[in-house]
């Protein structure tokens, strides 16, 4: 028995581990290098395109917690990403060429995995796992929307990266929010004056134009949101998310500054930076521009700037089971953000539950649904049928957990319970179907 993994992203590569390291034979197929969507770059497997972030590392968080859920499930992601990580604060960010290098030596030196660098341009016959991500290409999309029927989409916008050396560090200071672990940020402190000078430029700036087969399609996915476009909804909006001050104070002043712009470690060595939040899809002159504004960054070399680009996902409350299985088609199976599952962790996750009940469905068992009360469990509900109205991406967050028995006021306490609480029950959950 052999079975086709279809994409190399980080859902695609959990999927393959877990069906290897239960003894079965897969064929990976990876488009790169022959081939690239317009979002991917570098060559290796389980390439990060957007933000170099796993997400808050913290138990008490919806990210930390479906990281931990992973590592128990065996994930081989998650190892690979605490060994390349970079400081980031509370947050597990990672060197995204190592983390990539690192994942694909473990795939690729697999000995029942085959990876084969080609393009697959429809569904193959047999036990398939279709993990090809929000930019799938465009033969292999039509074959699922024939197998499927209709694609969602909205798009997603990647933020822009700087060089260390190019910034003023007169004008910035190095701090975590609320003082949470190391001062790994940078942080570019704004008054009133320079924020409504950057606002307005902002908002008045150049986008690019969107090619014409995307625009009727064209719909901003809150979760990841173009700067200027989050900016457009009031003076004071991006004071109250991305640029928030609160929790911050300019070591040089002793005050709180009216607007910060944050940006983060791109990789190990701190020679590059990105601009937390500010994902964009502005014209490359307009970034350069308009960016320059902020304090600190007024000769910033951008060795990235921001780009768009967009994102399908199949109707899954309609298509798949909690599984991820397809509810038409037994021998195929989903995972990633073409599921509706919205991150990198989140995508990840779910390759991971698709690989493990491939595996049980080859050896007759039957399907592994975590509880509600997992996160990982929590999202594959919500994706598989749990969402009210029209269905959008999900990422993992405390709000899609069942509430708990009791109340608790203090915030941290509260989601270190449901933590708890998810952790028994996926033991618990694995004991019974060991």
């Amino acid at each position: 028995m052999t079975v086709t993994v279809i994409g190399g992203g980080l859902a695609g590569c959990e999927a393959a581990w877990q069906l290897a390291s239960a003894g079965i034979k897969v064929n990976l197929y990876e488009m790169k290098p022959k081939k690239y969507s317009p979002a991917h770059h570098y060559e290796g497997l389980a390439e990060l395109v957007c933000s170099n972030s796993l997400k808050a590392a913290r138990h008490e968080s919806a990210a930390g917690l479906l990281k931990e859920e992973m590592e128990l499930l065996g994930s081989v992601i998650v190892p690979c990403a605490k060994l390349t990580a970079v400081e980031a604060g509370g947050a597990l960010a990672v060197d995204r060429k190592k983390f990539s290098d690192m994942v694909t030596e473990k795939i690729v030196r697999h000995p029942l995995i085959n990876v084969i660098g080609e393009e697959a341009v429809e569904i193959p016959e047999g036990k398939v796992i279709i993990a090809t991500g929000p930019l799938t290409s465009g033969a292999l999309a039509e074959s699922i929307s024939r197998k499927c029927g209709r694609y969602l989409s909205f798009f997603d916008a990647a933020a822009p990266i700087v060089t260390y050396d190019s910034l003023d560090k007169e004008k910035v200071f190095f701090a975590s929010r609320y003082d949470r672990g190391d001062a790994d940020y940078i942080n570019c402190p704004m008054d009133k004056e320079e924020y409504l000078s950057f606002y307005s430029a902002l908002i008045t700036a150049e986008s690019a134009e969107l090619k014409e087969f995307d625009k009727e399609a064209f719909r901003v996915y809150e979760g990841c949101m173009p700067v200027e476009v989050l900016a457009k909804r009031g003076e004071d909006t991006m004071r109250f998310g991305p640029l928030k001050p609160v929790g911050l104070t300019d070591k040089r002043t002793g005050k709180r500054p009216y607007a910060v712009v944050q940006l983060r470690k791109e990789n190990r060595e701190g020679t590059m930076y990105n601009l937390v939040g500010f994902q964009t899809n502005l014209k490359f002159g307009e970034q350069k521009r308009v960016f320059s504004m902020i304090p600190g960054l007024e000769n910033a070399e951008f060795v990235r700037y921001g780009v768009m680009h967009r994102n399908s996902f199949i109707n899954s409350p309609k298509l798949l089971e909690p599984s991820y299985r397809l509810r038409s088609d037994s021998d195929i199976y989903f995972a990633g953000q073409i599921t509706g599952v919205e991150g990198y962790i989140e995508s990840a996750a779910s390759g991971i539950m698709a690989g493990i009940n491939m595996v049980r469905d080859i050896t007759g068992k039957k399907p592994l649904i975590l509880p509600p009360e997992t996160m990982i469990g929590a999202l594959a509900a919500y994706i598989s049928g749990g969402c009210s109205g029209e269905f959008q991406p999900m990422g993992c967050n405390m709000g899609i957990l069942p509430a708990l028995g009791e109340r608790i006021r203090d915030k941290k306490l509260k989601y270190g319970a449901y933590a708890d609480r998810a952790i028994i029950a996926l033991k618990n959950t694995l004991q019974e179907n060991a």
